[in-house]
């Protein structure tokens, strides 16, 4: 029988309850326990597909193709687990199903109402996974009139499962006024005072602040707020947010939730993510990669992408620091001003024509001077258009999304306008760099693209030098691009950053980060 953990936010959000939630989740995964975490998010949205990475963030593709809030990332990289669709869960999706079964008639006359069918069809789909733990993530802030549904959902499972099957952390603001010296513990008051209007009392407080908090605050929040002082927790801003699982585990966060639950007879075992944070708290080198995008005004947009190179980062004991790179200001004038000092350029996905000029002369700058490269999706297919303007002389080479009336198309639709997403398999050429860094002839990587090398003109790259080193559905479409005599020169299809965990860095990463380290140390010895 699954046991079901809440997590709720109060004062502002941004406070990370997030990266609460895949910390628990981490601790108990370390007591050998089974750990599914769904993420309810209170937008009218039915997923994160048409919203913009500048307002929310990236989109996080799950294997079987769901496009998910960005904390579904940390989930996976904390807990080391592969989540679906099922574990994101909006208020358009809940309204969705509930108008598609009225209007089959499947309620038999009834009014629909907020009570009891949109807290039925949220309590059922938290109830649907069958792991030992089910972590429920609240989006938003107590308070928010967008996420009272999902507070009451919870509120009746706790009276339906039982206190020994639920618990409720919430996760609130301890702020420091700096005029006065003093943290204040009102706003989690007022806040937790909110969530208990609703019905619910929180067994377990988190409160998140830049300061040491003394028994004193502990136990005034303990009174004000009638939850037990053992239960109140600190997390201070820490400079990793892996770092975080070991300051709650200091704190027996595991032990109290377990206690709470009545499970018994788990032994931890935190040692691979003990290693980890000695491993991170004993880099010695720090190397530059350029990330080339269009949607740095928001730097949770490339989410995936800096934590990917980070985990490779940890493998040969580097820090990463990320120079951020608006394509839109790179051209053949200004592009070695801007690369110039880089160990490493990177340019990831995105849609639209808006600096795709910018990344091509990324892609050609990083060519010619052997700064190692790597391009993921729509990064892929700038290399392509750059390699065919500059190398096959198509000097009028482009992309359906730039040009749909383009004759020289070599970037085009490829699965009838449709959006190709989720994992899919990529057969590896042998002796390439992308066997080398996969050790392997198959690899399985998450996919979300329209566009891709027309077939086309597949013969005439590889004619030309370009190595097609991936591809799938019997050869037709090219997932993989590599230069020869080159330090490192790879574009991919896919997003191999959804699949990197902290604890288990991803190969092509791993090689990207290896030849920008080379690069770094080529340097220093030149200087």
């Amino acid at each position: 029988m699954s046991k079901y953990i809440f997590v709720t936010g109060g004062v502002i959000s941004g406070l990370g309850k997030g990266i609460t939630a895949a910390s628990l989740g981490r601790l108990l995964k370390s007591h050998g326990l089974s750990v599914f975490v769904l993420k309810c998010d209170p937008y009218l949205n039915v997923d994160t597909s048409n919203m913009s990475p500048i307002q929310h963030g990236e989109v996080f593709v799950t294997k079987d193709g769901g496009e998910t809030d960005l904390d579904l990332g940390h989930y996976e990289r904390f807990i080391d687990v592969e989540l679906t669709k099922i574990s994101s869960l909006t208020t358009g999706k809940i309204y969705q199903s509930i108008i598609n079964k009225e209007r089959q008639g499947l309620y038999n006359g009834a009014t629909i109402q907020i009570i009891p069918h949109v807290t039925n069809e949220i309590k059922q789909e938290i109830l649907t996974p069958t792991e030992d733990i089910v972590i429920v993530e609240i989006g938003g802030t107590v308070g928010d009139i967008e996420s009272l549904p999902f507070l009451d959902a919870i509120r009746q499972l706790r009276r339906e499962k039982g206190r020994e099957n639920t618990l409720f952390i919430h996760v609130t603001l301890l702020p420091f006024v700096e005029a006065s010296g003093e943290l204040k513990t009102k706003p989690t008051q007022h806040s937790v005072k909110e969530l208990r209007s609703l019905g619910i009392q929180p067994d377990v407080l988190v409160l998140r602040t830049n300061m040491d908090v003394d028994d004193e605050i502990r136990s005034k929040i303990s009174s004000f707020c009638d939850v037990d002082m053992d239960c109140v927790f600190v997390t201070k801003d820490v400079k990793n947010i892996y770092e975080v699982p070991s300051a709650l585990l200091s704190q027996k966060l595991d032990q109290k939730v377990l206690k709470q639950l009545n499970i018994t007879h788990t032994k931890l075992d935190f040692s691979i993510w003990q290693n980890l944070l000695d491993v991170i708290h004993n880099r010695n080198c720090t190397i530059t990669i350029g990330l080339v995008g269009k949607y740095i005004a928001l730097h949770d947009s490339y989410l995936s992408v800096v934590e990917a190179l980070k985990h490779a980062g940890y493998k040969y004991g580097c820090k990463i620091r990320i120079n951020w790179i608006s394509s839109e200001v790179l051209s053949p004038e200004t592009s070695h001003t801007y690369l110039k000092d880089l160990d490493g350029i990177i340019v990831p996905g995105g849609f639209g024509p808006r600096g795709m000029l910018g990344m091509i002369e990324a892609v050609r700058y990083a060519r010619v001077n052997k700064v190692p490269f790597f391009g993921i999706c729509l990064g892929m297919q700038m290399v392509l258009l750059e390699y065919a303007r500059n190398i096959l002389n198509i000097k009028e080479a482009t992309s359906t999304e730039i040009d749909k009336n383009s004759s020289q198309d070599v970037i085009t639709y490829l699965f009838a306008k449709k959006m190709r997403i989720g994992e899919k398999e990529i057969n590896i050429v042998n002796n390439t760099l992308a066997s080398r860094a996969y050790n392997s002839l198959i690899a399985n990587e998450r996919y979300r693209h329209r566009y891709g090398l027309n077939p086309n003109y597949q013969k005439q790259f590889m004619e030309g030098g370009l190595i097609i080193s991936g591809t799938s559905d019997e050869g037709r479409i090219a997932e993989i691009v590599e230069l020869a005599n080159h330090p490192f020169f790879l574009g991919v299809q896919s997003h191999p950053e959804f699949k990197s965990r902290p604890t288990k860095e991803h190969p092509l990463f791993s090689k990207f980060i290896e030849a920008s380290y080379q690069n770094y140390l080529k340097k220093r010895e030149t200087k």
